[in-house]
């Protein structure tokens, strides 16, 4: 029988708990149409929904999707979970900005494929993978999909089992090694989010070479029940913040960039991760909404809301019948970024895979 995380076990009550939960009077906007158009959002922060909007090619299903990344030339990067016994099955796929297929790869992370972020070192761009399950690895790839480097459990943490580095296998557990996400530092080192597994936050050289850790399984207050996500928070370049999804908790921390703890934000419904452009965070929830964040991390709109209807489903039904989904409403998001021209991209948490594509049109 195959084991369902402990995490996931959970979300139906998570969900509920996190429908009362809201940040100091958001905007919380309902879908309006003009011209059979599906617009979300108001004043400078509206968009047109877009559904479902990369299509594979027939030979690639869509298998859980997971996350979303842009690069430089605003191409679309999609990671889904995959199966783990269709190896050859490619788990990360490239489209342009219109959603037309260019390449796929990434089968090493079929079954487990998670986190991914595009990132600039120099003259060119990179991707950074997460895979969890039985993958337990975080890797760095050139766009094309050949790899650079792959890595596991840092032993040197002294947090995981024995076995965790040599010997991955498909067992959960806080001394286990499921990474989730990445953020980027300055000095060109990152963090690594072990969301699913230890809930430590690693700290890596720019040459994945770890560093140090902060974190680990508790109540809050520099403590996490899932560190889902994290991002480096430089609107104020002289001094950082690193800001982390504690998912389960449905708040965001916030640390120094060396990991102390600063401060917590409540009022969100399992926040999953997070991106910035400007002045904006943006953070999926995945109880079902987007929300946009200003510089005092302050909600300022949530997109997509449908997070009455989502609590209520206590038989999953919505999440796996997509005739229940409802145009211009979310259902799971998992992650969301901007792209270069301020649409954002919305990665969702279902088995048949969608991808949301929010339009600026203001």
């Amino acid at each position: 029988m195959k084991r369902v995380p402990p995490n996931r076990r959970k979300f139906l009550k998570a969900t509920a708990a996190a429908t009362v939960c809201s940040i100091a009077a958001p905007n919380i906007v309902t879908a309006s149409r003009t011209n059979s158009q599906i617009i979300i959002g108001e004043k400078e922060h509206q968009f047109e929904v877009l559904h479902q909007f990369p299509q594979l090619p027939s030979q690639y299903k869509w298998q859980t999707t997971h996350n979303v990344a842009v690069d430089a030339a605003n191409n679309l990067y999609v990671i889904h979970e995959g199966r783990e016994n269709q190896k050859e099955h490619p788990s990360i796929f490239v489209f342009d900005e219109t959603g037309k297929f260019i390449r796929a790869f990434g089968q090493r992370f079929q079954g487990g494929g998670h986190g991914l972020e595009v990132r600039k070192e120099g003259n060119q761009e990179f991707l950074y993978v997460t895979g969890y399950q039985q993958v337990k690895e975080f890797a760095k790839l050139d766009l094309k999909g050949e790899l650079v480097w792959v890595k596991r459990a840092p032993k040197e943490s002294g947090v995981y089992h024995p076995d965790e580095a040599e010997k991955p296998a498909k067992v959960w557990g806080d001394d286990r090694f499921l990474p989730t996400n990445f953020a980027f530092l300055p000095d060109g080192g990152f963090y690594l989010a072990d969301g699913y597994g230890s809930n430590y936050i690693h700290r890596f050289d720019k040459d994945a070479k770890w560093i140090s850790s902060f974190g680990g399984k508790g109540k809050g207050e520099g403590k996490f029940n899932t560190a889902h996500g994290l991002w480096i928070d430089d609107r104020n370049p002289a001094n950082p913040k690193v800001v982390v999804t504690d998912r389960a908790h449905n708040t965001l921390q916030i640390f120094d960039i060396d990991g102390k703890y600063e401060k917590t934000i409540p009022g969100f419904g399992l926040p999953a991760n997070i991106d910035r452009q400007g002045d904006l965070l943006l953070v999926p929830e995945l109880v079902a909404r987007v929300s946009i964040l200003d510089k005092d991390y302050k909600t300022i709109v949530q997109l997509g809301s449908d997070v009455e209807r989502l609590s209520a489903d206590t038989k999953k039904s919505i999440r796996g019948d997509e005739k229940q989904w409802q145009d211009g409403k979310f259902v799971h998001p998992h992650d969301a970024c901007f792209d270069n021209k301020g649409n954002i991209y919305v990665a969702e948490w279902v088995q048949t895979g969608r991808v949301t594509k929010l339009k600026k049109v203001s």
